[in-house]
């Protein structure tokens, strides 16, 4: 007996409920993870990213046409600046699992900071309000290896090393039985504090920013095995560090007088 009209239309728009049920409910285990709340930590929030990272269950969120253009249209608002080495196995976005506008990634080589990193940072949290600086050290790190190492390089490579020095002989001196894998371990390490400490001394900005409480430094070592994140928190002499930095910038050492040559001259005239 042929199906009225009606009943073809009642039987279609029940199969199309059962499709557009069944495709929601696909399209939740295939993510598994909840929607992510954008008001909680920012720590946290990097925190729960990583660990989806780890566990190969990231979400991959803000990666939409319409995330593009929210942040074109709108600007960006990170909700933390990420100093970090340049390796090309350290994703930050891709670590932390996060996308467009979320994150203010500044990357070199053994996540140094010098005037030109200090100044991104101070970008990040004066004019773009961002609440949180993470700096990011990471296992096996090239950079540290050859600092550890004292390999020789020319160029601006033995600049580079150069600024990474400090840390290595650190590390040396603090733990001598240690060598290979062990030793670089400790480096890496003692150079994100080393990183930290001079961000904090060298940036004005960035420690009214702590002082008023609107801003915080943590550092933390990624494993590229693991792919996890351990968090080292604040600066263990943060108190110590803002407090020498201010007493610098309060009481500057005066200018050192120019070398006079044996005739009355001052070195450097024509």
């Amino acid at each position: 007996m042929p199906r009225s009209p009606s009943t073809l239309l009642s039987v279609t728009i029940a199969v199309c409920t059962v499709l557009v049920a069944g495709c929601q409910a696909t399209s939740r285990s295939l993510s598994g993870a909840p929607a992510i709340d954008e008001q909680t930590d920012p720590l946290e929030r990097l925190t729960a990213g990583n660990e989806r990272f780890a566990k190969d269950a990231s979400v991959h969120p803000h990666l939409s046409a319409a995330q593009r253009h929210e942040t074109a249209v709108s600007g960006q608002h990170p909700f933390a600046a990420i100093l970090a080495c340049s390796d090309s196995r350290v994703p930050i976005e891709d670590l932390f699992d996060v996308g467009v506008g979320d994150v203010f990634v500044v990357r070199v080589a053994g996540n140094v900071c010098a005037d030109d990193e200090a100044g991104s940072i101070e970008y990040a949290v004066e004019h773009l309000k961002t609440p949180l600086v993470i700096v990011l050290g990471h296992e096996q790190c090239g950079a540290v290896t050859a600092a550890v190492r004292k390999a020789e390089e020319h160029g601006s490579i033995a600049t580079l090393l150069a600024r990474l020095a400090p840390a290595a002989d650190k590390a040396r001196g603090n733990y001598p039985p240690r060598s290979g894998a062990a030793l670089i371990h400790e480096a890496v390490r003692i150079n994100t504090w080393c990183s930290m400490e001079a961000l904090i001394s060298h940036s004005a900005i960035v420690r009214e920013r702590m002082k008023s409480g609107t801003a915080r430094v943590v550092g933390g070592v990624y494993d590229i095995d693991t792919g996890r994140v351990s968090w080292m928190g604040e600066h263990p002499d943060q108190e110590q560090v803002v407090a020498r930095a201010e007493s610098h910038d309060a009481h500057p050492a005066p200018p050192s007088a120019p070398a006079v040559t044996t005739d009355g001259g001052v070195h450097g005239d024509k």
